[in-house]
């Protein structure tokens, strides 16, 4: 109850806002996770194709979050927000209505360039409405965002039993109404003239060593939350010999995430230092990785029900030491970066910060998938043990990087968020 007295003390842009997110990562996991089998069984493309066609997608999202800073900057937030799920509808919507080549590549573009507009869009709105409650709106958006990541999926998996098609058809159909409602309801806002070029905009951001050394050091961050799609539910299905398994980490993730976040978020604004929640959140984002190793190196399946479950077990505490790491740490990173730079360059800062972040996360995932590759069939043995060292080894040098910035006074400085009444 006390989550959504805080959110309706929010003003309605950031209400607005919140929906918006969960709306979007409803319609995106309820398409992608399925795309490449779609491409590989039912339109019979060979995997060298169907590389391609995710790989464009995450190439556009990833190498354009830089413009949609700017645009963000230079336009306003509200119009790119609303042009980016515009966009998204249009990508998706070609999902479901063409099975060339050159048509899929043009709705992987666009589906790309429509999450490179509207991700650092509506972080910089959400940062400049929340003023000095950013923690706290950025901590709600994270549990809007996680519920999203959970229904996706599932409502995905429904649609299937249908085809592909109902699936994408749905998810434009999402994306449609997110983009109506904002160009109603979402408030314009009056944007500064800018006083100097894209490109100088970029150098001042780029140039600023405190930003990119903050950038540089939760690449680690990125790198183990990436894991809950991709280390986590291996592990999941390998422990108890249950495909289904491995919805439970986000089960576990949700029901954490609507329960704590903002309790979390809200006693630790007002105690200690930004800095010292980040590096201690990606402690324990490290940690998570160690539990499941309990059950990693076992290279037999379970024997019977109960055994899966008590297999199980280590890898679902790792998920939710996961998920606690990133309610900690997440809020006040979101919070941190407009404060590196001018308050008129707040998407420019956005957009860098998750182009670094992407390319972190797919430099990391290629790792723990080679490091996973190295016990063949997943086998027990040392070598099964390997990819979650290494995600704890990138959790405590990520963590020992921010406090390294925090100690030489390299962060910025935030007042502690005042106690909100709730409505």
């Amino acid at each position: 109850m006390n989550t959504w007295n805080e959110i309706r003390g929010f003003p309605l842009a950031i209400r607005l806002l919140l929906v918006n997110q969960l709306g979007v990562n409803t319609g995106f996991y309820l398409l992608v996770p399925y795309l490449a089998t779609h491409l590989g069984d039912d339109l019979g493309m060979s995997a060298a194709f169907v590389g391609i066609v995710l790989g464009v997608r995450n190439l556009s999202q990833q190498g354009l979050f830089l413009i949609g800073g700017s645009a963000a900057d230079r336009l306003g937030a509200r119009g790119v927000i609303i042009a980016g799920c515009a966009i998204r509808t249009v990508g998706f919507a070609l999902f479901a209505l063409g099975d060339g080549l050159l048509v899929l590549l043009a709705a992987s573009v666009l589906s790309g360039l429509a999450g490179a507009l509207f991700n650092p869009a509506v972080r910089t709105y959400l940062a400049q409405e929340a003023g000095e409650r950013r923690a706290e709106a950025f901590a709600l958006f994270n549990v809007f965002a996680t519920t999203g990541a959970l229904i996706g999926p599932l409502l995905g998996s429904a649609l299937l039993l249908v085809d592909f098609r109902a699936s994408a058809l749905t998810a434009a159909g999402i994306f449609a109404l997110l983009t109506v409602a904002q160009a109603l309801v979402l408030p314009a806002r009056q944007v500064p003239p800018a006083t100097g070029s894209v490109t100088a905009d970029w150098r001042e951001a780029v140039g600023n060593r405190a930003f990119l050394a903050f950038a540089l050091a939760m690449v680690g961050m990125f790198t183990l939350e990436n894991q809950l799609y991709l280390l986590l539910p291996a592990g999941a299905r390998h422990a108890t010999g249950w495909d289904g398994a491995a919805g439970l980490v986000f089960l576990v993730g949700t029901i954490a995430g609507i329960a704590f976040q903002l309790r979390i978020t809200r006693a630790l604004s007002r105690r200690g230092t930004r800095g010292r929640w980040i590096a201690a959140g990606l402690v324990l984002m490290g940690l998570a990785f160690v539990p499941p190793m309990l059950v990693a190196g076992t290279g037999t399946p379970p024997d019977g029900p109960l055994d899966a479950t008590l297999r199980a077990l280590p890898v679902l505490a790792g998920a939710l030491l996961l998920h606690l790491g990133v309610m900690v740490a997440q809020p006040f990173v979101m919070e941190l970066i407009p404060g590196f730079g001018r308050k008129e360059l707040t998407g420019t800062y956005f957009g860098i910060f998750y182009a670094v972040s992407g390319i972190a996360a797919a430099v990391g995932n290629a790792a723990v998938g080679r490091a996973m590759d190295a016990a063949p069939g997943g086998g027990g043995g040392p070598a099964a043990l390997l990819p979650w060292a290494c995600c704890l080894a990138a959790g405590l040098v990520s963590a020992g990087a921010v406090t390294w910035l925090h100690r030489n006074g390299t962060l910025p400085t935030t007042r502690p968020v005042p106690v909100a009444v709730a409505a």
